[in-house]
């Protein structure tokens, strides 16, 4: 599949703004089974400095910053991205590698391979998940038992989020606290794929936060409108001797081809797509609009 994405942020500001200097993370990666084919940044005003870097994760991050007064900031990032979940398989033997027990891979993990050592740092704690509480832990706990497969125990943790958890938009925001999602049951991908890594992490296995797209299809009949494709955002864990495996708990399925991966890191603060500072007063308004169709 190719897919064509028109990723739009725009700020209004009440009363303008003098200056602003942002980090935007919206290039998606070229990985196994994605191949980034175009991509171009639009941003309005011209801003004054603009360059690109690879980060720690391997994420590319645009750094810009627009030093003269303005009313609205508008980012557009357009991209053409090939999809092959096929070819993200090929040569590799999941299916043997799902009988790798949770017992199993953190005896792995123990050992000092140079391939362990980036996949270590998704076992500290990060930004928004700097304490596991005891709930969340015993959550975990009912999947992830010592002789079980890691792939099945990290399926069902999928499930169980899928189903145990209500997809509610508004109810929380980037500072709303684990523990909290955790208790009401509530929450949108952000929150579930957060939830998720937690669970994981809490095990003791590694678990990274996967920034991205889905392509959403219309209804049987009805024409796709644009815009109605969101940024989305899910977990994925590490099985040894096979590599990292991605599951989506706000759709409950294993990403295909209709998931595009922009970038990885420990948790949402991470890979937000656009953060910064903004030199401004009175309120400011900010609307998304993300459209993905077939090339």
């Amino acid at each position: 599949m190719v897919f064509k994405i028109v990723h739009t942020t725009s700020y209004k500001y009440e009363n303008g703004a003098s200056f602003c200097h942002n980090l935007a993370t919206l290039k998606p990666k070229n990985i196994l089974g994605q191949n980034l084919l175009e991509y171009n940044l639009d941003i309005s005003p011209a801003p004054n400095e603009i360059s690109e870097r690879v980060d720690f994760f391997g994420n590319t991050i645009t750094r810009f910053s627009i030093q003269e007064y303005h009313e609205e900031l508008k980012v557009t990032a357009k991209s053409k991205v090939y999809r092959s979940y096929k070819g993200q398989l090929e040569g590799a033997e999941l299916k043997n590698n799902k009988k790798i027990t949770v017992k199993e891979a953190k005896k792995i993990l123990k050992g000092n391979h140079s391939d362990l050592i980036s996949v270590k740092q998704f076992l500290l704690k990060s930004s928004l998940i700097s304490s596991i509480s005891d709930e969340i832990t015993a959550y975990a706990k009912v999947s992830f038992t010592p002789k079980r497969s890691l792939y099945d125990a990290s399926f069902e943790l999928m499930q169980r989020i899928f189903t145990d958890f209500d997809f509610v938009s508004g109810f929380t925001d980037v500072a709303t606290p684990l523990d909290e999602v955790m208790k009401e049951k509530k929450g949108v991908c952000q929150d579930f794929a957060q939830i998720a890594i937690a669970c994981v992490r809490s095990m003791g296995l590694p678990a990274r936060y996967v920034s991205g797209y889905i392509e959403t299809l219309p209804p049987k009949g009805k024409e796709k409108l644009i815009g109605t494709d969101a940024s989305h955002a899910w977990f994925s864990v590490f099985i040894p001797s096979f590599g990292w495996v991605d599951f989506d708990p706000t759709n409950n399925q294993i990403p295909k081809n209709q998931h595009i991966v922009v970038a990885h890191g420990r948790d949402y603060l991470d890979v937000p797509p656009l953060k910064g500072v903004t030199y401004s007063s009175g309120k400011n308004n900010m609307e998304v609009s993300v459209d993905i169709r077939p090339a």
